[in-house]
């Protein structure tokens, strides 16, 4: 009932906002508060278009409605009282009213000791009610939230099954010709009650290769998931595939993994089976001399006809070149870092980032219309980013890649994709150019709103002088309609600065932090790192590169004791704190709890608001720091693992990929903060401009050898790729 309620109030709001409101709804005894209904309701409805006294109504109404609900099943009629009711001490039952607006001492109601009415039972079990509805109430922005996460991770589970609904089985070979640009003029796209998208436009051309940016949350994500579940109109011939999950870990081995990804083959393959087995049993059942003439020529028809099908399905294999598919799948497997031996292992046996690479191996394969990649670089090493840049380079198809690496946009990007307010920007040309462009683009837009206000200001002031003045009312009618007829002009949104920062330590006596000899394996037969001797000083700036399984993050792991040398000395100051920031404790962060009370837990003896201003200061801002954690974009989460750190007053800075799912800004401001820093820096990362900006000595970590490099980091990567490499 309460679905039509909502769809009559607000037609313009999305089913999806209406069935989550309802549900709501449901999921929450709301009983009859109708101030809380509309502190929930209101602001939903509002941004999807309502008008506010419609909406009133209709909180009104769904109040009334819930009570009816509960109460649809209380005694109808008339009930006896438990007691008989001495109306002369009316004014003494009035006083036990004040229960509810605090306590009240039934014993000296008026001045004198009345005998009470009520059931003293009855009374406590009233208040506990009233006690527990006022803490209900404090937690139902946390409930509305952690609603809101529920339904995204069910949303999530059933992405990977409902894939194949959304990429029916295409034959290449006739969707050849039609024409694959994608146009989708004035659409919206709305996630859990919050607008990301507004009478937007999606112009993607075939072949282009776009570099999706914007700000952490803004929903660059969710438009790619939106693509790829074609709920904005993407035309069905066109084929979509976003990354976005590891494949799943079994006995599948990786390169047999890869080459299922090519529906269409793997279809093909499939066909020419059955075919093929058919033909066998009619030539099988062709041998028996009992069989009849009329029997014997209704089996050679077939078998001809299955001949002349299996011919196609051969025909169809040749075009797409699939006697060569098993080295192409080995070939991009070993550019994302498997070797031979690798490629055969199940895919159970690899961890989660290397599954995530078997899935980006399986997308590059099967070479979809529109391929989508959301921070592909992020699970990569610098080997393997290289290779891939490379490869994206001669990409044939369209592709749009969410990355906030500069670098790789760069080298693959022709085009940018700017997500902000509600819209879509588009710039030709790689991100360096897009960074000019949108900076020149701004100014312009700033100098004709600033125009087009000074020219309605001296429109306007003509009218107010000359309106009711009869020789000049038909110039000051014609200057209003002039007036109307201007465009609306917004101003230029000011980009809101991020800031981090790190308390600056005091000062310690050296040695601070020292490995010598150090020599690190998990079982005696295997040392992944030996013979490690780094001297950290509190003005050290280091970056340890290398590819991964190297024993980098190992190394990373001594320096802060969650592993023990097998071998050689780790020697701390004894007054040094060391602050770790890696990928699995963003992963360890309690999701059912927003980020002031997760820090309130961490770190006590604070008020919300100095907690708040905290987060503040790392750009969780606003709302955003009451929100459950589980509903924050990866780059929110990295935020508040940052925030955390810094209360921790560490002397030594250890940081594992730190860069990873940040925007620009936040990287930019990470930057800033590292090198105001008084303490010291050692940092594991793939980013070639934050490694340039913030440090001063490169480690290469690689065959169990930690080594210092003399180089800078664009001289690591043409060592290990050289230019004139083919």
């Amino acid at each position: 009932m309460s679905i039509q309620l909502i769809r009559k109030a607000v037609p313009e709001a999305d089913e999806a906002i209406i069935e989550y409101i309802d549900g709501y709804l449901r999921e929450n005894d709301f009983e009859d508060d109708e101030d809380a209904i509309a502190d929930f309701v209101k602001p939903i409805l509002i941004d999807a278009g309502g008008e506010e006294d419609k909406i009133d109504e209709l909180c009104e109404h769904l109040s009334s409605l819930l009570q009816a609900n509960k109460n649809s099943g209380a005694k109808k009629g008339l009930s006896k009282l438990e007691r008989s009711v001495n109306m002369s001490q009316q004014n003494s039952l009035s006083a036990t009213v004040n229960l509810t607006r605090g306590s009240a001492d039934l014993e000296h109601v008026s001045g004198r000791r009345v005998q009470s009415q009520v059931n003293q039972e009855k009374l406590r079990k009233a208040e506990a009610k009233i006690a527990a509805k006022m803490a209900k109430r404090q937690e139902k922005s946390n409930l509305k939230i952690e609603y809101e996460a529920s339904r995204l991770l069910d949303e999530q589970k059933a992405l990977q099954e409902q894939y194949k609904l959304y990429n029916p089985i295409l034959d290449y070979t006739t969707t050849k010709g039609k024409n694959k640009d994608i146009k989708i003029e004035n659409f919206d796209i709305s996630f859990a009650g919050r607008r990301i998208l507004t009478d937007a436009n999606l112009t993607l051309a075939f072949g282009r290769r776009y570099g999706v940016v914007g700000k952490n949350g803004i929903g660059k994500s969710t438009l790619l998931r939106a693509m790829a579940r074609r709920e904005i109109a993407v035309p069905q011939h066109i084929s979509i595939l976003y990354v976005e999950q590891e494949v799943v870990g079994d006995d599948t081995p990786a390169i047999e993994m890869v080459l299922r990804a090519d529906v269409w083959r793997e279809h093909l393959l499939e066909k020419e089976r059955d075919i093929s087995g058919r033909i066998n049993a009619i030539e099988a059942q062709q041998k028996d001399d009992d069989m009849s003439e009329s029997d014997r020529e209704a089996l050679e028809n077939e078998k001809n006809q299955l001949n002349t099908e299996l011919q196609e399905v051969f025909s169809k294999l040749s075009d797409i070149e699939s006697d060569k598919a098993e080295s192409k799948a080995s070939a991009i497997l070993a550019g994302l870092g498997f070797d031979t031996s690798q490629q055969k292992r199940p895919t159970r046996e690899f961890s989660g980032g290397w599954r995530m690479r078997i899935s980006l191996a399986r997308a590059l394969f099967c070479k979809p219309d529109v391929l989508m990649l959301d921070e592909p670089d992020n699970m990569l090493d610098i080997p393997a980013i290289i290779w891939l840049e490379s490869y994206l380079k001669t990409w044939p198809n369209t592709l749009l890649v969410v990355s906030h690496d500069r670098e790789f946009l760069d080298e693959v990007a022709t085009d940018i994709l700017y997500m902000h307010s509600e819209k879509l920007d588009y710039y030709k040309g790689n991100f360096t150019n897009f960074h000019a462009t949108k900076e020149e683009r701004r100014k312009a837009q700033l100098r004709e709103y600033e125009s087009q206000q000074e020219y309605r200001k001296h429109l306007q002031d003509f009218i107010d002088r000359w309106r009711y003045n009869a020789k000049r009312a038909p110039q000051a009618q014609s200057k209003i309609k002039i007036l109307e007829k201007l465009p609306v002009l917004e101003p230029p949104e000011d980009e809101k600065i991020v800031t981090f920062q790190f308390p600056n330590p005091d000062n310690l006596s050296p040695p601070i932090l020292q490995m010598s000899d150090v020599t690190f394996g998990y079982t005696p037969e295997k040392t992944i790192i030996r013979d490690v001797n780094i001297d950290l000083r509190m003005d050290s700036r280091i970056a340890v590169v290398g590819p991964n399984g190297a024993g980098k993050s190992t190394m990373l792991k001594l320096l802060t004791e969650e592993n023990k040398p097998t071998q050689g000395l780790v020697h701390r100051n004894g007054r040094l704190r060391i602050a770790y920031f890696t990928q699995h404790h963003i992963d360890q962060l309690d999701l059912t709890k927003n980020a002031v009370a997760f820090m309130a837990d961490r770190f006590p003896g604070k008020t919300e608001e100095e907690y708040r201003r905290h987060l503040g200061s790392f750009g969780i801002t606003g709302m955003v720091s009451l929100q459950v954690m589980k509903t924050l974009s990866g780059g929110q989460k990295s935020r508040v693992a940052f925030a955390c750190l810094s209360l921790q007053n560490p002397h030594i800075l250890v940081l594992d990929e730190p860069t990873n799912h940040l925007d620009m800004e936040s990287i930019d401001a990470l930057q800033t903060a590292l090198a105001q820093f008084k303490g010291g820096v050692i940092i594991v990362s793939h980013d070639e401009r934050f490694i340039n900006t913030v440090c001063n000595e490169i480690w290469i970590c690689e065959g169990g050898v930690l080594k210092k490099f003399s180089g800078t980091i664009k001289d690591y990567k043409e060592m290990i790729c050289p230019k004139d490499t083919p």
